[in-house]
């Protein structure tokens, strides 16, 4: 989008103030198709940290998520988490990833997460 959706950055102010993590969205950014719940930042940062830390050829990467970080204004990104990018008829990871997603970048978005059934 060449101008973010204000209606998402006000979804994602939301989350960033910390009213809920349990927001479920799906999105489209660089025609891919990305689906889970929303964190704040600072908790994705921290998980994100976390999954790092436990690495012992990625370990030393772990610290530039801790680093705490303030900015003025409206939420830039999306930050996914127990998250798929929707493939064929899988979601990759099958157990749910990290996701950074810049909302100028996004060009369609629902509310709710999608999966798929063989039922």
């Amino acid at each position: 989008m060449s101008k973010p959706d204000e209606l998402l950055t006000e979804v994602a102010a939301l989350v960033e103030s910390g009213h809920s993590n349990q927001m479920s969205l799906t999105v489209v950014a660089g025609g891919a198709v990305i689906t889970g719940r929303l964190a704040p930042e600072s908790v994705w940062r921290q998980r994100v940290s976390e999954v790092l830390a436990d690495s012992d050829q990625l370990r030393d990467f772990s610290a530039v998520f801790t680093a705490t970080t303030h900015k003025e204004g409206p939420p830039t990104h999306l930050h996914f988490h127990v998250a798929r990018i929707l493939q064929g008829t899988v979601g990759i990871p099958e157990t749910g990833g990290m996701y950074r997603v810049a909302i100028e970048d996004v060009s369609a978005w629902t509310m709710g997460d999608f999966s798929y059934s063989d039922h």
